[in-house]
């Protein structure tokens, strides 16, 4: 999505408004590139973690800043230059593949699903969201609520 279309993201919170607080330390986060003024999925949550907010809050408050949220820590969205950054030659275990498919409800999962899966078997996030794709299961509910 280009500097076009990053109103888009705003309108998704229409009963909201920025918050000082949010929002002046995301600002010392921003790279501006190709125009895009962007922040990363990491520093998003590094961000809720130390001011004690939910991810969703800050990743809100990037959307109304209309900031682009790059690199998701699984894979999905944000990488360049293709969009998406998975592991197509990720390795499955019968125990990951068995995790997955247990807490997985019509073909979706969701995102905080994927990192309980990821800190059990000490593996990347990027591994959870690459054998999700893999799989053909698609992870919703995006923690910082950016899909």
């Amino acid at each position: 999505m280009g500097v076009k279309n990053s109103d888009q993201y705003s309108m998704k919170h229409l009963n909201r408004t920025v918050d000082p607080i949010i929002a002046s330390t995301l600002e010392k986060e921003v790279v501006i590139k190709n125009a895009n003024k962007t922040v990363s999925c990491q520093k998003i949550h590094e961000i809720a973690q130390n001011l004690r907010v939910e991810p969703k809050d800050v990743g809100i408050q990037a959307d109304l800043m209309k900031l682009r949220i790059k690199e998701c820590q699984l894979g999905l969205f944000g990488h360049e230059p293709n969009g998406k950054n998975f592991n197509i030659d990720v390795e499955i275990s019968e125990e990951l593949n068995c995790a997955i498919q247990n807490i997985t409800k019509d073909s979706r999962i969701t995102c905080i699903k994927c990192w309980e899966i990821a800190s059990k078997f000490g593996i990347e996030r990027l591994d959870v969201g690459s054998v999700c794709e893999k799989l053909g299961i698609k992870i919703k509910y995006c923690q910082l609520n950016a899909f």
